[in-house]
């Protein structure tokens, strides 16, 4: 009675081999489905990041606003006789204050540069 438990038992154990340390075993099939969701989630941002390029190439082929925005920022470029003005700040040291090397007090001075085109 004791052999026949014990084949039993080994027989048991050996039936449960595969499926928990085998090649298409519980730990393996988490494994992948950990890994697949990882994958959503790197498509997901990948299709927005898509998506949003998709709609500036729409943007710029049909319509002049953002071809003249891309011109203005990027190039610098101005319309015919338009004129440019340029902001310039300036920092200067406040002597106003009691020691100079310590507690000097940085301040802006705005000049405005006008370019004519």
């Amino acid at each position: 009675m004791k052999a026949l438990t014990l084949i039993f038992v080994t027989l048991i154990a050996l039936l449960q081999y595969p499926l928990w340390l085998g090649k298409g075993s519980w730990l393996r099939v988490w494994d992948l489905n950990r890994l697949i969701s990882e994958q959503k989630d790197k498509n997901t941002q990948l299709k927005a990041r898509n998506d949003t390029v998709d709609a500036e190439v729409r943007d710029l082929k049909h319509g002049f606003a953002a071809i003249e925005e891309r011109a203005r920022s990027e190039l610098g470029m101005v319309k015919q006789d338009e004129v440019f003005y340029q902001v310039v700040e300036n920092t200067v040291m406040d002597k106003s204050a009691p020691n100079p090397s310590n507690n000097a007090v940085p301040q802006t001075q705005n000049q405005v540069i006008s370019v004519p085109h």
